[in-house]
């Protein structure tokens, strides 16, 4: 009777133990695997979401400052020899082809005002272009300068607006031809003066899309006024 107890409450063998170890050790990788990939999945799917969202916000943004664009006569004197010393801001709308990566700059009545009582009206100058970062990538960044001057393409703060960007393509509707042009300048003679184009076609290429494709997005804008304001007439 003693000898049947003792075996009874025998423990387990060391090879048992290894075995069991074993399949909890496979059991909890298994585990840790789905999660880790869950997780990744999760980090994936968010980032995704993250570049669709920067693109979209960048997109409407310029939709929304291209369609408040602006040219003026008044207070320009660029035509009178005697008058241009006399002048003390300029408008323009001046997009430049310059391949991947083209430029707008134009003046527009998209400032927000974020300070009570500033000095600072609704017009403003914005420019948009590329530039490379400190990691070596193409940024879209967008230039505004709370304050008109002689130089429409210049000064301001600038701020990235999208980053890692692979192309950034602006086309221009002329209505009196009838065609899409890669370039527009209401400042020169020989370009468009004194009018903005009737539409404006933005294609905004993003790396980091599914399955390492590039993300593009497009927007149709049509300026409110695109014909320069007189005040003389």
């Amino acid at each position: 009777m003693k000898t049947r107890r003792r075996a009874s409450i025998r423990g387990l063998t060391l090879l048992e133990a290894m075995v069991s170890i074993g399949v909890l050790a496979l059991i909890g990788s298994l585990i840790y695997g789905a999660f880790d990939g869950m997780s990744r999945s999760r980090k994936g799917i968010t980032g995704m979401n993250d570049r669709y969202h920067q693109g979209r916000a960048a997109i409407q943004r310029m939709s929304r400052e291209i369609q408040a664009a602006f040219v003026s006569k008044h207070g320009d004197y660029t035509n009178s020899s005697t008058m241009i010393s006399q002048q003390v801001r300029k408008t323009g709308f001046i997009g430049q082809d310059e391949g991947t990566f083209d430029r707008l700059d134009f003046t527009s009545f998209a400032h927000r005002r974020l300070a009570r009582d500033a000095h600072e009206s609704d017009q403003c100058e914005i420019g948009y272009f590329g530039a490379r970062n400190d990691a070596g990538t193409m940024d879209l960044v967008r230039r505004e300068d709370k304050y008109l001057d002689m130089e429409p393409q210049k000064g301001g703060v600038v701020n990235v607006l999208v980053e890692d960007v692979q192309s950034f393509d602006i086309q221009y509707f002329d209505a009196t031809i009838s065609e899409w042009v890669d370039t527009w300048d209401t400042t020169q003679v020989t370009g468009q003066p004194w009018r903005l184009p009737q539409q404006v076609l933005i294609t905004l290429v993003l790396n980091g899309g599914p399955g390492g494709k590039p993300i593009v997005l497009r927007s149709r804008v049509s300026p409110a006024m695109q014909l320069a304001l007189d005040f003389a007439n």
